[in-house]
């Protein structure tokens, strides 16, 4: 059977010592496509869009620094332990999603601090433009040759030619189309709830389909973290658990809470 090969340059262009990759660009980019979308649900809402003006600031800081971490501490902890000043190398790559989600709440929450916005307003509405960094993030691992699945005979597998001659799940796709599905349930369900609804159920919405999804699409993937526990479980698994469960919590409180105010 004759597979799809992956031979894409990761590069987008040289310039000189200077490269912009095609992972850096979708990374970055999404963030840009966010604060359209948030700029629209301001306006959307009867709030002034020009409090965003900063935001991208706060956000893309925190979930770099805190996807860096996150990878550092939960994927490499004795490399990364041994060689410190390593953690500075973003260029090398190495972010974790995990890290990066909660890297920017705590941006999220340090913005609304400064500008007197409600937290959890905020947090709600920034769902939206959060799945689609997510799938874009993965684009990005596609162009990359990286996060690679297992060797399959599956019709669809892709041969990642820069690393092997392997047919393997295309787990970056699988990933990216199941953000891009949530990004779409997330807008219908903004665009059809009162705003009130939204900020309760967006949340736990996100968390329990995000990492829901993350954590069965760990079984098609090759082992990410450089050290190995008792658990039956990926790295990304039990790191995922967390998150599900505190979505699961949260959704049951949010839909008791609103009807307990019928």
């Amino acid at each position: 059977m004759e597979h799809f090969i992956w031979n894409v340059d990761p590069v987008l262009l040289h310039l000189g010592p200077l490269q912009l990759r095609w992972y850096g660009l979708l990374f970055v980019g999404s963030f840009f496509l966010g604060l359209y979308i948030l700029q629209w649900i301001f306006k959307r809402e009867g709030k002034d869009p020009a409090v965003l003006d900063n935001f991208l600031i706060y956000v893309l800081i925190g979930a770099v620094v805190g996807a860096r971490l996150m990878h550092c501490f939960a994927y490499e902890p004795a490399f990364y332990l041994s060689h410190p000043l390593e953690i500075l190398k973003v260029y090398k790559g190495g972010l974790a999603s995990h890290g990066g989600m909660l890297g920017a709440i705590l941006a999220v929450w340090l913005f609304c601090r400064k500008y007197g916005i409600d937290f959890m307003w905020l947090l709600a509405r920034i769902t939206i433009p959060g799945a689609l960094t997510a799938a874009f993030v993965r684009f990005g691992n596609l162009f990359n040759s990286e996060i690679l699945g297992l060797p399959t005979d599956k019709p669809w597998a892709i041969i990642f030619e820069r690393i092997d001659m392997l047919p393997r799940h295309p787990v970056q796709l699988y990933e990216a189309f199941a953000y891009l599905t949530l990004l779409a349930i997330l807008l219908a369900v903004y665009q059809r709830v009162a705003p009130a609804v939204a900020t309760k159920i967006l949340p736990p919405l996100f968390l329990t389909y995000m990492f829901t999804a993350r954590f069965l699409l760990e079984y098609t993937k090759t082992k990410q973290a450089d050290y190995t526990w008792d658990l039956p479980l990926t790295t990304g698994q039990a790191l995922s658990l967390p998150f599900v469960l505190i979505g699961i919590v949260w959704f049951i409180y949010a839909l008791r809470q609103m009807s307990n105010e019928q």
